[in-house]
């Protein structure tokens, strides 16, 4: 399934992007469509992760076309990878991926990261 590559945490939880819930809402839909997953397990899932215990950033949209426009030309990044980078920047919080080009432009911007293994 294709989950999003990332995540920032903190203290209390985790906090992510704006598109987080968009992001997680295609994995389970591209995990039915290849049958990786049925209808009702999606439904399920969907269910739960209506309020998840994740904080939802709200200023990922006012930094689309400044901060986290300028990352992801700067590191060749996605516009999606580039606003966990941004919020994990910004909020100083370590950065969870195990997306090899994520990771490698989180350690260039000194964003720090959460062992995965």
């Amino acid at each position: 399934m294709s989950w999003p590559s990332s995540i920032a945490l903190w203290s209390r939880g985790a906090v992510a992007p704006q598109l987080w819930p968009l992001e997680m809402l295609n994995g389970l839909l591209t995990a039915e469509r290849r049958g990786r997953l049925d209808a009702s397990a999606r439904v399920r899932m969907t269910r739960s992760l209506a309020d998840p215990p994740i904080r939802i950033d709200e200023e990922t949209a006012a930094l689309a076309w400044t901060a986290i426009s300028e990352l992801a030309e700067r590191h060749r990044l996605t516009a999606n990878d580039a606003a966990y980078l941004e919020l994990a920047h910004r909020l100083e919080l370590p950065l969870a991926t195990a997306d090899d080009a994520l990771a490698t432009a989180a350690e260039s911007a000194g964003v720090a990261l959460l062992e995965t293994s």
